[in-house]
């Protein structure tokens, strides 16, 4: 049975930035009060009418262009989004058009923040099973198009990006050491995109769906409280310490739940990867940006680096990659 390696990695973010003084023109807020409650400084969003198909398109051709790779090379597509294109098509399906893909297959998978970490996860069986030599797994989001602009408890926190990796099936290794992935149904914390069946038949009946919402509070309160115990139980059955892992890249959801997580684990926040302070919360292409940033930065070689996402669901879950 072959395992699997990634070969490549790219990210990709709009060119408009948008700082917490400008949206201290929109809503009440101000630049002390999102830093010292977020750590964000300022956010990535799509002014320019890109989708998220046109993000995870521009982050999957860098991430192609490092492989060396043909997209008629690909077998599959995976896009983690819950802020597609539209419901029909797949995000993935207008992705693997972009890229000029033809052999290959995809689809969306909707975990929310949790999503790239599901996605490699997916990818990793399919390549394990035989399904292809090269998959291309694709985190992409435009939370800016889902956003209520006068909700401060939500609007503070997204920025838009896209982040992709190359996976090649190696019969020689595997750099998946091992995942543990978690749904808990809960539609009251974070929601977004919630559309109404109807009630009536009405002339008038049209599709309407709800901005992005969250109990801050309570998203606080549940990820502090839980991840670092699932970090270390799931460290802990591979008889690992939170001190064998090189890197630590979790979700970026804000700075202060990243450094909460450090301070539990006793780990250094100069293990944990961030940009959240850049790119904000950019939900499951916060990982995949990440993992690139470092990718590039550093030879991670011989290094064990370890993905924690968490997010609306609830979902969460972890994999641990050896590079």
């Amino acid at each position: 049975m072959p395992g699997t390696r990634i070969i490549a990695s790219g990210h990709y973010v709009p060119e408009d930035i948008v700082t917490n003084h400008d949206l201290a023109q929109l809503i009440d807020t101000t630049d002390e009060w999102i830093q010292s409650h977020t750590g964000i400084k300022e956010r990535r969003v799509s002014l320019q009418g890109e989708n998220t198909s046109d993000l995870a398109t521009k982050a999957a051709q860098i991430a192609l262009q490092r492989a060396n790779l043909s997209p008629e090379k690909l077998a599959f597509i995976i896009v983690t989004t819950f802020t597609p294109d539209g419901l029909a098509p797949s995000t993935a399906a207008l992705v693997q058009r972009n890229l000029g893909a033809t052999n290959a297959w995809g689809y969306d998978l909707s975990t929310a923040c949790a999503g790239f970490v599901f996605g490699l996860s997916t990818a990793d069986k399919f390549l394990q099973a035989g399904s292809g030599e090269y998959g291309l797994v694709i985190a992409a989001e435009v939370n800016s198009k889902m956003m209520d602009f006068k909700d401060r408890a939500s609007t503070v926190f997204f920025g838009d990006g896209a982040g992709a990796v190359v996976l090649q099936a190696d019969p020689n290794g595997q750099q998946v050491v091992r995942e543990e992935l978690h749904t808990a149904g809960n539609d009251h914390v974070v929601h977004s995109g919630r559309i109404m069946p109807l009630q009536s038949l009405s002339a008038d009946n049209y599709p309407k769906i709800d901005a992005f919402a969250q109990e801050g509070r309570l998203v606080y309160q549940e990820v502090t409280g839980l991840i670092p115990e699932h970090i270390k139980s799931f460290l802990q059955k591979d008889n690992l310490k939170p001190d064998d892992v090189d890197y630590y890249i979790v979700h970026q959801a804000n700075l202060r739940i990243i450094e909460k997580i450090a301070e539990s684990l006793q780990q250094p926040i100069e293990k944990f990867i961030c940009n959240v302070q850049q790119y904000g919360n950019s939900s499951s292409a916060g990982i995949a940006m990440a993992f690139d940033q470092l990718n590039q930065r550093e030879d991670l070689t011989g290094k064990k680096v370890l993905l924690t996402g968490f997010g609306a669901g609830f979902t969460y879950g972890s994999l641990l990659l050896n590079l």
